[in-house]
């Protein structure tokens, strides 16, 4: 019996190489000869390059670079094993989890390390890109990561104006001329599932920037700088930003990657699911255990456990979920494909205690869940 196991990490308590080998285990407690096929996912956020790097036979590479505000910080990217496609997590180099919650602030925060990154990658001869984009600190419409690259943004004396989203009301000109003209060559995939446009109720500061640390006053600041950066870039290349769907994500640089990138933009868990050749499993698969640290219903704009359910689906395989809490909403994941929903946490326990037992939690709730699928199968 085939078992397929595709778990993303539960965020601050287990890997998604963990879950999977302890959802393994639990299984194994039940049917100690079961065939498990372990595929550790991301969807475009934390994990992602660790997923692909590992289903590819990659390597990681370690670089520093300029963080969040402004300090060094060592950040990573993967190559995957074509050795010319780079994997970088946004968030490996300006992320949230990079800062305490009492240091996030979106005007100071810049995405100048980003471009570091790429910038050696590109040094390092790759040729394709996949940017996942989740978990930024950021609301300077990528302006830092351009920066890197070699783009001059510069004020009404002419001079270079300095890292972070306080900057963008400075910047009079857009001075393409040292961009990085290696970029124009290549192909950037940018993984990630926001619609969002730039600018409004529904842009990158209003929505994700109280998360990352903004007031309700500095969010409207924030909206009005980010106007003026997407008025400077239409009429410099014609490209409305404004309302372009997708140019919101991770604070902009979403926009900046489709003004002035060869970059196409997909759902983090299709990249991932394509590489990772989860499909090509499933064909004779029994069953498939996938999860998260939180299941509701955000799960269906394109989480992994929705993204494995739809695949599962065409295979006609029943998906269970383990998930470390269930929210609400939920209802409407069924109709992806989803079988059952179960939590892991299997009596009172604070947070931080089932953070802790994460993995034991996990191998108990997995075992369960088989032994009451093979009840089914002997009473049917």
């Amino acid at each position: 019996m085939k078992f397929v196991i595709a778990p993303d990490s539960f965020k601050g308590s287990v890997s998604a190489k963990a879950a999977a080998l302890s959802i393994a285990r639990g299984i194994k407690k039940v049917l100690p000869d079961a065939d498990t096929c372990l595929i550790p996912l991301g969807d475009g956020g934390e994990g992602t390059m660790d997923s692909l790097v590992a289903a590819t036979n990659g390597t990681k590479v370690k670089v520093e670079v300029v963080g969040p505000l402004h300090r060094p910080v060592t950040a990573q990217y993967g190559i995957l094993g074509d050795g010319v496609t780079c994997v970088i997590e946004m968030a490996s180099a300006s992320g949230l989890d990079l800062l305490l919650e009492s240091e996030r602030d979106p005007l100071l925060a810049t995405t100048y390390g980003t471009g570091q990154l790429i910038k050696k990658a590109l040094d390092d001869g790759c040729k394709k890109f996949i940017l996942a984009i989740g978990g930024s600190a950021t609301n300077d419409g990528g302006i830092g990561m351009l920066q890197a690259l070699g783009m001059k943004l510069l004020d009404e004396n002419g001079q270079e104006v300095g890292l972070g989203a306080n900057q963008l009301s400075q910047i009079v000109t857009i001075d393409d001329q040292a961009f990085d003209p290696r970029i124009a060559k290549m192909e950037f995939l940018i993984a990630s599932d926001v619609q969002n446009p730039l600018i409004g109720q529904n842009g990158a500061s209003h929505v994700f920037g109280p998360q990352k640390g903004a007031t309700p006053e500095m969010v409207q600041v924030l909206d009005t700088y980010l106007t003026k950066w997407a008025d400077l870039v239409e009429r410099k290349n014609g490209i409305r930003l404004h309302d372009k769907a997708g140019a919101g994500a991770a604070g902009g640089i979403g926009g900046a990657f489709q003004a002035f990138f060869p970059a196409k933009t997909q759902r983090g868990i299709d990249i991932v699911i394509e590489y990772t050749g989860l499909r090509e499993q499933l064909s004779d698969a029994e069953l498939v255990f996938t999860g998260e640290g939180q299941i509701d219903f955000q799960t269906a704009s394109g989480k992994t456990p929705m993204g494995v359910a739809e695949a599962a689906k065409q295979e006609g395989i029943p998906v269970f979920v383990l998930a470390g809490s269930i929210g609400t909403g939920i209802e409407v994941l069924y109709e992806y494909g989803i079988s059952a929903i179960h939590s892991i946490v299997n009596k009172p326990m604070t947070l931080t205690e089932a953070m802790e037992q994460g993995e034991e939690l996990l191998e108990l709730a997995a075992e369960q869940v088989v032994r009451v699928y093979l009840q089914g199968i002997k009473s049917s």
